[in-house]
């Protein structure tokens, strides 16, 4: 395919690409068969149920991607009809191009446009996550310093600031930080925080923030206090997990901060370097 058709093609599959008012982006069916060269809409219906088929064998929920609408169409006389029309996520699209006929140029393109397409959604998402995880430990470990100089502050000492940490640890998962360790194959040199998933991150993190709250309104003024402040606020986070289903100490571990940073860091430097190279 000539690179004047690509560019072609390619302005005109995403010119089409709309948006709902919450930011979904999605292709009407009738705009994508007349992009894919089909002129009878019966045929193409043929070809949304395969695709229809195929995100639900794949697992994922039909309705989420395929979203029958009607809209009103202009006649010649002046007057308008309302016909059918489907609202298509760009995996839609993706599923719709695979089960269309590959010697139309136009399928052999939107299978490959729609595939890398998708695939960026997939790598922006889960760089996303990653950023997100990682900005959730750097807040937990400036939460935690802050708790450790009010404690300071308050107590004159924080030598047991490590075991106040790991109290809060034991109300959380309802097992010690050295039992988690164990299960989620934490080097002993470690911060078991920095194996943990995201929810866990931010559970932490609140609870130790409600220490630091109320260990200033309240003035705190032993580490036995302190201590039993923090014990009780895991706790009730714990509780609240649990009300919703998620069990703290049954989540699996998440991979390495450290690594999740080295490679965005990584990422960042390939992108200053080759920014086409983003999408592979």
């Amino acid at each position: 395919m000539k690179t004047e058709m690509i560019v072609t093609l390619t302005a005109t599959f995403e010119g089409h690409a709309q948006q709902t008012d919450t930011g979904v982006e999605y292709w009407l069916a009738r705009d994508l068969q007349q992009l894919l060269g089909y002129t009878d809409w019966r045929n193409f219906l043929a070809v949304i149920s395969k695709a229809r088929t195929a995100c639900e064998v794949s697992g994922h929920a039909v309705e989420d991607h395929f979203v029958g609408v009607n809209k009103m169409v202009d006649l010649g006389s002046g007057s308008q009809r309302e016909i059918e029309d489907v609202m298509l996520t760009r995996y839609a699209c993706y599923l719709i191009a695979q089960n269309g006929d590959p010697r139309k140029p136009e399928i052999a393109f939107a299978q490959t446009y729609f595939a890398v397409q998708t695939r960026r959604a997939e790598l922006i998402e889960q760089r996303l996550l990653a950023v997100e995880r990682l900005s959730a430990r750097k807040k937990l470990t400036e939460t935690e310093k802050e708790l450790s100089q009010v404690i300071y502050e308050q107590t004159g000492g924080n030598d047991n600031f490590a075991l106040i940490r790991s109290k809060g640890d034991q109300a959380l998962f309802g097992k010690t930080t050295a039992a988690m360790k164990a299960q989620w194959n934490v080097p002993d040199n470690r911060p078991l925080a920095d194996f943990a998933p995201t929810i866990i991150l931010k559970a932490k993190d609140f609870a130790a923030e409600i220490t630091i709250f109320n260990s200033r309104a309240n003035k705190l003024a032993t580490e036995t206090a302190t201590s039993s402040e923090h014990l009780t606020n895991p706790e009730a986070v714990r509780k609240t997990l649990l009300s919703r289903g998620i069990r703290p100490e049954s989540l699996p571990p998440d991979e390495d901060v450290k690594k999740v940073e080295r490679r965005l860091v990584s990422e960042d430097k390939k992108a200053l370097k080759n920014p086409d190279g983003l999408d592979q």
